[in-house]
């Protein structure tokens, strides 16, 4: 099986050649056999991507952008189900490769395996049935009656006396405790207040992280936008030149 990837080498849009080469670049960490098929230079290419690129999976305007992967003539997805496999640690599913030995995706494989089979272990006899013959003796089933209770008797004794002695030192003690106590309370609110104060510039941080963040995506759009274009007029011209 080998993984195809579709690119356009020349595409003037920036967000473009940040996603193709992120795919490439962790492909080949994964030492993933792989082949890339540019469609800037090829017309096949680019049309053979355009029909079997599923229509549910084309944007609006019916015309998919790059990078585009496929599994021979399996269509596995593009760049956006492509990060959302490699978030969650499930690339080779996503490939429709199996997950070599020791990978974190095959350890949640056997775990999966493990949770949906479950394990049950007890020991057994050489013939392989639950090993219930091992014998109590007499002594430790029914116990001596006069010795354990000769012995109950003296423990409770000075069970009761050694409770005593630790009902008045605990009544000393909570009297010196006291006042730490309430200087420990004080101490814990003050961290708490400084704790909430913190959690207020992270989340004024995070909102601005956002917003710059709608930004960036909001100029990827018009860039794929500008990419649609011109793609849409090569195709249009290319059209034009074999009417004639």
């Amino acid at each position: 099986m080998v993984i195809k990837v579709f690119l356009a080498s020349s595409s003037g849009s920036t967000a473009i050649k940040k996603k193709q080469q992120d795919v490439v670049g962790f492909l080949e960490a994964l030492k993933v056999d792989y082949t890339q098929l540019d469609i800037a230079c090829n017309e096949e290419n680019r049309m053979w991507m355009r029909e079997n690129v599923p229509e549910e999976k084309k944007p609006a305007n019916g015309i998919p952008l790059p990078p585009q992967i496929f599994n021979e003539e399996s269509y596995c997805g593009d760049y956006e189900t492509f990060f959302d496999a490699k978030e969650d640690n499930s690339v080779y599913s996503f490939l429709g490769l199996p997950p070599p030995p020791g990978s974190k995706e095959a350890e949640q494989a056997d775990m999966a395996h493990i949770v949906e089979n479950g394990t049950h272990t007890e020991e057994t006899n050489a013939e392989g049935n639950l090993d219930d013959s091992t014998e109590v003796p007499v002594e430790e089933r029914n116990g001596d009656a006069h010795g354990e209770q000769a012995a109950d008797e003296e423990e409770r004794e000075g069970g009761e006396e050694e409770e005593v002695a630790e009902d008045e030192a605990t009544e000393g003690e909570t009297a010196g405790d006291e006042a730490p106590a309430e200087e420990e309370e004080a101490e814990e609110e003050e961290e708490a207040a400084e704790e909430t104060d913190e959690v207020t510039e992270d989340t004024a941080h995070a909102v601005d992280e956002e917003e710059q963040e709608e930004e960036d995506l909001q100029s990827e759009e018009e860039e794929e936008a500008e990419v649609q274009e011109e793609e849409e007029e090569d195709l249009e011209e290319t059209q034009e030149e074999e009417a004639e």
